[in-house]
């Protein structure tokens, strides 16, 4: 079936958007044909990758998202869009990577070509009439060296050590903090040579990419289809050691850890407790199941719920839900303060909502987490720890070492 939605503005200046059946091909990623300006959001083969700017707004302010979905609007009103598939992703779609506070910046770009691919439907969106774009071959970034960015892992200890203290005071029950290391490449940084490596070690995370920061999320923050609302909760986090301990006692005693728990709690709860007025039914499990990654297990929690009649967006049930206990702690207010007095840097688009949204309102947002800034040469990596009362400050950087492994080894890689 062919949709067609037509806006109101007058017929000569709208511009026609059209979607047709694509060949499944090679996979997404293969498509951008650029070293730098990929838009992507990729799972296990299925998602969007975007080539091409129609559109780019760059925001600040506590109404990031109110502002970026006005700019989508107008921009949508100018188009005349022809869907030959009708699905999620189909049609004009804007990828958005929201600042984690009110100072850092927010950006939205409008690809003029969208390939996509949805339960073994491949699709190609294009805008206008865009041009050809010269496929240049993905490049490798050569020899990396590391070094302290802002916050030094010794520096990052002491954090932890002085969060700790003030929770124990009884300031508030949890927060987030994080840690940064800069990359120097031997050559520029291709994005698409981070988002294939990443891609394929870590299929089941959500490979992102929008205005330089890259990715794979292990995080869902929400998917809209329609009134069903989704998202995935991880707190709580265990590595495997060089000693081999096996998945099942890493899982057992992730289940078991008081810690952990108390930390997978919060963060669950800020996700129930944001979406529970906006939906007429949530289903929130009593306990969280453990998920397991390449490098790291983490406790998960998968909520569901039915939006009631006002079916807000999926960039605005993303922007009412950040920043989770998961990324910020818990109560909201004191944790973000403390995130700011312990903190050398600002986190940018760190730990914040990264996706895409469609015409309808339909998309798809992660948590910007297992990332980096790409800047040329210069990688900037960011992870990050949940701190509450029973946390251990060499423990927690460790962590955040661990963390980081995805971004460095897709760096490091020769394949």
């Amino acid at each position: 079936m062919t949709l067609s939605r037509t806006s109101p503005v007058a017929a000569a200046t709208r511009v026609r958007t059209t979607t047709r059946a694509a060949s499944a091909g090679a996979e997404l990623i293969a498509a951008l044909p650029s070293p730098t300006g990929s838009a992507s959001f990729v799972r296990d083969g299925d998602g969007l990758v975007g080539t091409g700017v129609f559109a780019r707004t760059t925001v600040h302010g506590p109404d990031a998202a109110g502002q970026i979905a006005r700019w989508w609007a107008e921009v949508s009103a100018g188009l005349e869009v022809r869907d030959e598939i009708g699905l999620p992703g189909t049609g004009p779609v804007v990828f958005v990577s929201l600042g984690f506070g009110d100072d850092d910046a927010s950006v939205a770009v409008v690809p003029s070509v969208v390939h996509g691919r949805r339960d073994g439907t491949a699709f190609t969106t294009t805008l206008g009439s865009p041009g050809a774009t010269p496929v240049r071959p993905v490049t490798t970034p050569g020899r990396v060296t590391y070094s302290d960015a802002f916050l030094s892992v010794g520096g990052f200890t002491g954090a932890v050590a002085r969060a700790t203290d003030r929770i124990h005071a009884g300031e508030l029950d949890k927060v987030v903090l994080a840690h940064d290391l800069l990359a120097t490449a031997q050559f520029p940084v291709d994005e698409r040579f981070l988002l294939r490596q990443l891609a394929r070690s870590y299929p089941t995370c959500w490979t992102f990419a929008v205005d330089g920061l890259v990715g794979a999320s292990p995080e869902m923050l929400v998917r809209r289809t329609g009134r069903v609302v989704e998202s995935r909760v991880l707190a709580g986090t265990a590595w495997r050691d060089e000693h081999g301990q096996g998945e099942a006692a890493i899982e057992a005693g992730l289940l078991a850890s008081e810690k952990d728990l108390a930390e997978h709690r919060f963060a669950a709860r800020s996700v129930a407790d944001t979406l529970a007025p906006w939906c007429v039914e949530l289903a929130v499990p009593d306990r969280p199941h453990p998920l397991k990654l390449a490098n790291l297990t983490h406790l998960a929690t998968d909520i569901r719920g039915t939006l009631d009649d006002r079916a807000p967006t999926a960039l605005e049930v993303a922007a009412l839900l950040h920043p989770t206990a998961a990324v910020g702690g818990s109560p909201r207010a004191e944790a973000l303060a403390l995130i700011r007095e312990l903190e050398p840097h600002a986190r940018e688009r760190y730990a914040a909502p990264v996706g895409w949204m469609d015409s309808t309102g339909d998309g798809e947002f992660a948590i910007a987490l297992r990332c980096a800034q790409v800047d040329g040469r210069e990688v900037r990596l960011m992870a990050g720890c949940g701190i509450v009362a029973g946390s251990d400050p060499e423990i927690e950087a460790r962590e955040a070492q661990i963390k980081m492994l995805p971004i460095r080894d897709a760096l490091e890689s020769r394949a």
